[in-house]
């Protein structure tokens, strides 16, 4: 078990946002179609054995929307077209670790779904999202980016339990 640093804060009102700065910056991209979404059962790495989006972190000298074509096409080997930047994620972890993540959706891509070492793919009904097998806080900002609405969240977690959660929601 970890020890917990007593520093670290667990509520998001305690934390300075304006002096926060990310370990690392990652990205999230949902292929929409219709009245479904792709989705993965990711393999490895954080949130291994959870269902979410493909994205990953970013490699140097690359954009957040860099990024995300090329965590879809790595983890799918299916390219999104024209993504539009819906919201954006602030994850305090109380083991000390920062993630800022751009989310990211596309109406639109080319290729063939295709299981990866990385991701099993998984379409999933809009109405039927599997939030028990999530993160914590999915079942709070996915029905909001599903009817076009563009978002920002800041989160504290402890491992994968959330302590805490804000959203401000814009159009």
């Amino acid at each position: 078990m970890r020890a917990v640093n007593a520093q670290i804060p667990r509520t998001v009102a305690s934390i300075d946002w304006d002096a926060w700065e990310p370990t690392e910056r990652a990205t999230l991209l949902f292929v929409l179609e219709a009245e479904r979404m792709l989705l993965i059962r990711k393999k490895r790495g954080l949130g291994a054995g959870k269902i979410n989006a493909p994205g990953g972190r970013l490699d140097p000298g690359e954009t957040s929307l860099q990024a995300a074509v090329r965590e879809v096409q790595e983890e799918l080997r299916v390219t999104a077209l024209d993504p539009v930047r819906r919201g954006q994620h602030s994850f305090q972890f109380v083991d000390g670790y920062k993630l800022y993540v751009t989310v990211y959706t596309a109406a639109e891509y080319t290729g063939v779904p295709t299981e990866t070492d990385e991701a099993i793919p998984l379409w999933i009904d809009n109405d039927a999202v599997p939030y028990d097998e999530m993160w914590a806080d999915d079942i709070h900002w996915i029905p909001v980016m599903l009817e076009g609405k563009n978002f920002a969240t800041r989160s504290v977690f402890d491992g994968d339990a959330m302590l805490d959660f804000v959203m401000e929601i814009s159009r």
